[in-house]
């Protein structure tokens, strides 16, 4: 019966068919075959998945996200990033990745980051002389950060979907979202190390940030709220919404109601796309759960290998090629229940491959055939698939650089937990 699922879905792949569609059909299969028989079940597991108080702050987050793009929280940003690195060579260059990464502990969402970001900076770069491949690798690249750096909507799902700590995930995403922004500021600086500086500007800086405080204390806000116990992931996406809307309506006043319609309407396209994925996921999840499939796999994983290396190693070469082919929520949401019960095994915390999962399928976004960052930055910039590939490569090789300390160096992910 497996091969004749595997032959189906190839099947459905070569139809080029939906994700949806594809996991529908292999959930569909599951109930029938290995479950009791009754297609029933899975719209009742559909409906008591969605029946979560965490999901609400999926749309919440996107929301504020999107509401802050449309008004002057991300303009404001930049520009207290851009004057900061000024006294540095190439400093436009780590400013776009540093905005990149400051946006993303906002929105949680890494085509609303290069959205955001690129809409101002990427014609930046370009009128200073920087070269064209490089603008596209940092913008499109920077805007991955959205989905590593709290809040982090996958870091949501691969807490629902394990039952998982949100706020210890959210936590461990820092040391990993610091370190990945380092590595690519780094490099924004080393290969334009010859470019000129400029002057630090101290009147200009002190009034960007006197206009942008509002802007700062958001991620303040939301942290600290999360960290010290004052409001769960949940309360703090609708804190974050209430804040965006009142700075950016009653404070900047540079959001219109027409604007918060159009944002609503954003929201609910892009949710009308996730969440009958992650409904179909995780009524798969329970069928395989009540099977005992994750555990059969974890003895037979186990049998093969008793290094938990090794068996990370192979996750993340899975998880590279699963990154080609699948969004990222889609992969989460099949994946992860079915790989947590090997790692436990092994010992690896539950919490440490969450982030390795995270950052790993952060790399997908980049990679063709169906990488999310490259058709967003293709259709805002205007440049061909081929050279955005070309100009993301290097940007790869540093985050894959990256993935290796954090697998071989769990305390990275840890620390503060």
């Amino acid at each position: 019966m497996i091969w004749l699922l595997l032959l189906c879905i190839a099947a459905l792949l070569v139809l080029r068919q939906s994700a949806i569609v594809i996991l529908l059909f292999g959930t569909a299969f599951v109930h029938l075959v290995w479950g009791d028989g009754h297609l029933e079940y899975l719209i009742e597991d559909m409906w008591i998945s969605l029946d979560n108080d965490l999901m609400l702050a999926i749309p919440m987050f996107l929301i504020a996200g999107n509401i802050m793009t449309r008004g002057s929280i991300a303009r404001r940003l930049i520009r207290i990033t851009t004057l900061l690195t000024d006294p540095l060579p190439g400093g436009l260059g780590v400013a776009a990745i540093l905005s990149c990464a400051l946006f993303a502990a906002i929105s949680g969402s890494s085509p609303v980051t290069l959205l955001a970001v690129g809409a101002i900076l990427y014609p930046a770069l370009i009128e200073n002389g920087y070269s064209k491949r490089f603008a596209l690798g940092a913008i499109t690249s920077g805007g991955t950060l959205g989905i590593i750096i709290p809040p982090s909507i996958p870091l949501i799902v691969y807490g629902l979907v394990t039952e998982q700590s949100i706020a210890d995930l959210f936590v461990a995403g820092i040391g990993p979202g610091i370190l990945l922004t380092i590595a690519l500021a780094g490099y924004a600086l080393w290969v334009n190390r010859k470019r000129p500086a400029r002057p630090f500007q101290r009147a200009e800086f002190l009034r960007a940030l006197r206009e942008g405080i509002w802007a700062l204390m958001l991620p303040v806000v939301l942290l600290g709220g999360i960290y010290s116990g004052y409001f769960s992931p949940t309360e703090a996406a609708a804190v974050g919404l209430a804040y965006g809307l009142l700075v950016e309506m009653f404070i900047h006043r540079e959001l219109t109601l027409a604007d918060f319609h159009r944002t609503i309407i954003d929201a609910a396209k892009m949710l009308g796309m996730l969440f009958p994925i992650i409904a179909v996921a995780l009524s798969l999840k329970s069928v395989l759960t009540i099977e005992r499939i994750p555990q059969e796999i974890a003895v037979w994983v186990t049998s093969m290998t008793d290094s938990p290396i090794a068996f990370l190693l192979a996750v993340n070469l899975l998880l590279l090629v699963v990154g080609c082919f699948l969004d990222v929520v889609s992969a989460i949401v099949i994946l992860a229940p079915l790989l947590l019960a090997p790692a436990l095994a092994y010992g690896i915390d539950p919490i440490h491959l969450g982030i390795i999962m995270v950052v790993n399928l952060e790399i997908g976004f980049l990679t063709p055939p169906i990488g999310l960052n490259l058709f967003v930055a293709m259709s805002v910039f205007r440049e061909p698939f081929k050279e955005i590939c070309l100009a993301v490569l290097p940007f790869i090789l540093i985050i894959i650089a990256v993935l290796m300390l954090i697998v071989l160096i769990p305390q990275i992910s840890l620390f503060l937990l």
